[in-house]
């Protein structure tokens, strides 16, 4: 185990060392993950960004295009989740399926159809084709927190509908509380999958001024001059700290919101 994590963890290690190093050195010895001396400007060079916008711009275009879709994607998952789980409704089954089969569809199949109806709604070079798609559920959240919510026990609803409790009341004050494992899970994933986007920033966006980091960092690699790769790796490294900062803080709720029954005491 030690042996395969050293290999899993040696490609980190090695983009640590390599924005330490000058730009010249980084594959000259590639192998080395202690430079022959440290190069902090790395880190200056490669906040100072392009053209006048510096990473202080990009990492807030990130936030704020992460932070509003995993809420989205959370709470609206949770709330389709629920309806799946609890509710009775005429065509139940045959929604869930065609929810589950959206996930069996690769992006590159929906790619076309959806930039050729947001650039018709007007929304080419703007968040909303990243942010708003993420409010109407993601398949595979609905499906985490749906099984999440079959594990409590109905008796839960059928004693709060005699004291007076209606659906909603009994999605706020019972299902919510238990199903926040599951709730976080689905955040932590949401924030990983959408701060590292990369293909969704490039389809839609044209404005550097809005781009996210994930696609900020390409402007480093410019074929027709040199590549500052201290600084290009500087500012990847940056770029893996909110990540590895949600995991380490939140990183129980993904063994409880995978594993627990929902039903806490």
């Amino acid at each position: 185990m030690a042996s395969f994590a050293a290999i899993m963890i040696y490609p980190l290690l090695w983009m640590v060392s390599s924005s330490l190093k000058e730009s010249s050195q980084v594959f000259v010895d590639s192998y080395s993950l202690i430079p022959k001396e440290f190069n902090f400007e790395n880190y200056i060079e490669g906040w100072n960004g392009f053209a006048g916008i510096t990473f202080t711009t990009f990492f807030t275009n990130s936030l704020i295009i992460t932070v509003i879709a995993t809420v989205g994607s959370v709470v609206s998952s949770t709330v389709i989740a629920y309806g799946f789980a609890r509710i009775k409704f005429a065509g139940k089954r045959i929604w869930f399926v065609c929810m589950m089969l959206t996930m069996m569809l690769p992006f590159e199949m929906v790619m076309i159809p959806q930039y050729i109806m947001f650039n018709q709604f007007g929304w080419i070079d703007t968040y909303l084709p990243l942010i708003l798609p993420t409010f109407f559920g993601i398949p595979f959240f609905i499906f985490l927190i749906m099984q999440f919510i079959r594990t409590i026990p109905t008796e839960l609803d059928e004693a709060a509908k005699i004291d007076g409790c209606n659906s909603f009341n009994i999605f706020f004050r019972i299902i919510v509380p238990l199903v926040v494992p599951a709730m976080m899970t689905s955040a932590i994933f949401s924030f990983y999958w959408r701060w590292d986007d990369f293909m969704g920033p490039l389809i839609y966006l044209s404005t550097p001024e809005k781009y996210p980091v994930s696609l900020a960092l390409k402007l480093f690699s410019d074929p027709n001059s040199v590549t500052n790769w201290g600084a290009m790796f500087a500012m990847s490294t940056l770029s893996i700290l909110p990540i590895f900062v949600i995991f380490f803080i939140f990183q129980r709720y993904i063994v409880d919101g995978i594993s627990s029954t929902g039903l806490k005491g």
